[in-house]
């Protein structure tokens, strides 16, 4: 037996079974609480050329969402299942790959002023607030607005509001219409513009066999899902995506006994991919 080995394992269990240090995320991200507040997107240490970082997330598997592999631009087992469903006519088949769609959440690094010395911090948005940005950033009477001497501030008054039945901060923007430096303080411009924060690096990454057992437990929900949980999401995804259930739309024909194939089931259909 050798020894070193017994003991190098030894402390490796002991230092995972120790409590991780508790990760302040307020220094992460910003979530504005109901109120008015005053804004600056900076430009990505990550992207000089794009602020908006679009990152999908899977939902429903664990207590957090899940990173998905999409977004190292390698194959996620969960996005693939979804897939080989749609090819299906079974309405139900449809319904769970709809559920089974990893979401997009967008972050964008900001500061807000009256908290610059909490430096650099993430924003989390939908849809409808990347939307309203990408509309004023093509705005030629608006221009960059990250540009470190001549960008312009936004004013974000958040309120409560509903999305699907939960209660929600909901942000409504507006740019303001004179430009503005980052900062005069050259010093606090640097820190501001080097230490950001990496989403893709906060949350757990998942391998594919990760991946894989999780769907494979989701699908099988009398097995216990492991509780462990990466970082939770600011906020709920956008309720008002468009549809692509194809019995939803104009051209869809009616689904009929001839027409539908005989049900497999989901482990099935799980097993026949992988």
């Amino acid at each position: 037996m050798d020894l070193s080995l017994i003991k190098n394992k030894l402390a490796g269990l002991q230092q995972s079974s120790q409590p991780r240090e508790k990760v302040d995320y307020t220094k992460i991200f910003w979530k504005p609480k109901v109120g008015t507040y005053q804004v600056r997107i900076v430009p990505s240490k990550f992207d000089k050329q794009n602020p908006f970082k679009e990152v999908y997330f899977h939902y429903g598997f664990t207590k957090g969402p899940i990173l998905a592999l999409t977004n190292w631009g390698e194959k996620d087992p969960i996005v693939e299942f979804a897939k080989s469903l749609r090819k299906s006519s079974d309405k139900e088949d449809w319904q769970l790959a709809r559920k089974l769609d990893a979401k997009m959440r967008v972050f964008a690094p900001v500061i807000v002023r009256g908290e610059e010395e909490q430096g650099t911090r993430l924003w989390e948005f939908g849809k409808e607030i990347y939307q309203q940005l990408l509309g004023i950033a093509a705005d030629e009477d608006y221009g960059d607005f990250t540009d470190i001497q001549d960008g312009r501030d936004f004013t974000v008054e958040a309120t409560n509001g509903e999305v699907a039945g939960r209660s929600v901060v909901k942000c409504a923007l507006r740019p303001k219409p004179k430009t503005s430096p980052i900062t005069d303080n050259a010093t606090l411009l640097q820190t501001l513009l080097d230490e950001q924060p990496d989403i893709l690096t906060i949350n757990r990454r998942y391998t594919f066999d990760d991946l894989k057992t999780i769907l494979e437990k989701f699908l099988n929900p009398e097995d216990d899902i492991e509780d462990n949980v990466p970082l939770a999401s600011n906020t709920v995804a956008d309720s008002n995506e468009p549809s692509d259930l194809p019995w939803e739309k104009p051209e869809a024909k009616p689904y009929t006994l001839e027409n539908v194939a005989p049900k497999a089931t989901n482990t099935d259909k799980f097993d026949e991919l992988f």
